[in-house]
């Protein structure tokens, strides 16, 4: 059999979450796919795959196997684009993941990346979670974390962030406002989760100051923390980037601007490859050059606030 064409059938099922979902995606009938799959694992002398009418599922061996083919397709690929030249001219689908708020934030330079590189088509996923590009298809994965885990993906550094407490000026008029990181505890705080830490960690002349985050009103999303913490819920911790348009029209109020926050760095992850894709390596390129200079221009602006 055509063992190649098997691993990609078999990849794309899994991928799609069942045979005719990978039919459709690949332009032949759900009854050839499933001979496919048949007839690779009689080959492989396993199943790979546990069917049943509502769900496909992954055996412990197809697991494995996917992760093997995962990496032979990937070089098949990168042979395929040495030889076209793609590792050269920046062309075809560049599939970027990023947190929601930072997407946003971003996508004034995906327009002018486009515009430079106009055979580059960028789709953009947001979401709340950090994928591995190599499970999701991802070809790039923005990340927000102080330091990544050990693995084979290749990370760069494209830009640093940090938050800042906020609350609305109706909120600090019944309330007081806060002159003193330990003050907070007087006042209901708000939890950005998974952006944020457990504790909020100051960093004044009297060293740090480690504050719980409250439970009065918890989001895992930046914008709706901002919505929350202009209706008056409390004082939120909010990514500087987030907050910036709320305390430039007067919505938001910054607090503590005498303490600072341990900052977050921003990566690029993307899979180790012998020969990277050049879309890849020019957004990489791209957004290290880009990035800084926008959050610069914003951290500025906050500063010039205080």
């Amino acid at each position: 059999m055509d063992l190649l064409n098997g691993m990609r059938v078999f990849t794309q099922v899994v991928d799609s979450g069942s045979f005719a979902a990978a039919a459709e995606v690949l332009g032949v009938s759900g009854a050839q796919v499933s001979r496919l799959i048949s007839d690779l694992e009689a080959h492989l002398e396993t199943r790979l795959l546990h069917r049943t009418t509502r769900r496909l599922r992954l055996t412990e061996s197809g697991e494995r196997y996917l992760l093997r083919c995962r990496g032979i397709l990937d070089d098949v690929r990168a042979a395929s684009a040495e030889a076209s030249g793609a590792h050269l001219n920046p062309r075809g689908r560049l599939r970027v993941h990023c947190m929601s708020g930072l997407g946003v934030l971003i996508t004034p330079l995906i327009a002018r990346y486009c515009e430079r590189y106009p055979q580059v088509s960028l789709e953009l996923t947001l979401s709340q979670h950090n994928p591995d590009p190599l499970e999701e298809g991802h070809d790039v994965v923005i990340s927000i974390a102080h330091a990544l885990p050990d693995s084979a993906l290749v990370s760069q550094t494209v830009g640093q962030l940090f938050s800042v407490p906020c609350a609305a000026p109706g909120y600090l008029a019944t309330h007081g406002v806060p002159a003193h990181p330990h003050q907070l505890l007087q006042h209901r705080r708000l939890h950005l989760r998974d952006f944020q830490e457990d504790e909020w960690l100051f960093q004044g002349e009297e060293g740090e100051i480690a504050i719980a985050p409250g439970n009065a009103f918890t989001t895992n999303v930046a914008d709706a923390m901002v919505k929350a913490t202009q209706e008056g819920m409390g004082i939120g911790l909010l990514p500087f980037f987030s907050a910036h348009p709320a305390l430039q029209d007067g919505s938001l109020v910054r607090l503590l601007p005498a303490y600072t926050l341990r900052e977050r760095s921003i990566f690029a992850v993307y899979p180790s490859r012998r020969f990277l894709d050049a879309k890849v390596r020019t957004w990489v390129e791209y957004l290290r050059a880009q990035l800084p200079e926008l959050l610069a221009a914003l951290s500025a602006d906050l500063l010039g606030s205080r």
